[in-house]
């Protein structure tokens, strides 16, 4: 069973900057695929940013040039860093695997950002 513990959220104005992080237990970290999502209210989740075992990296067009995944395999740990954040990036973040390479593992309770003008 992987458990995901998100940190690093806050509240921020619009330009400004957060890093997020995410613990993972589990010794698959490394080779899995790992995503950002968020969820902004009434709205479903969606992935922004993912990253495969190999550093590979995806970004979504809303947070492409702004956002910056990486991850520590030594610490089971994935970053989400945000700059120039917008109004529109409010949202809980989570993280998880990315779901275009597998089911994702049962859901952390997120960390919310809060963006505003």
């Amino acid at each position: 069973q992987v458990q995901l513990v998100e940190s690093g959220g806050g509240l921020v104005q619009a330009g400004g900057s957060l890093r997020l992080s995410c613990a993972a237990s589990g010794s698959i970290f490394s080779i899995d695929a790992m995503g950002w999502y968020r969820q902004a209210p009434g709205k479903q989740r969606e992935l922004v940013a993912g990253i495969t075992g190999g550093g590979i990296t995806y970004y979504a067009d809303s947070v492409k040039g702004r956002f910056t995944i990486s991850k520590d395999n030594a610490r089971n740990t994935v970053y989400l860093q945000m700059n120039s954040l917008k109004r529109e990036d409010t949202a809980v973040y989570y993280c998880n695997r990315d779901s275009r390479y597998g089911l994702t593992w049962g859901w952390g309770q997120g960390t919310q950002v809060t963006v505003s003008s």
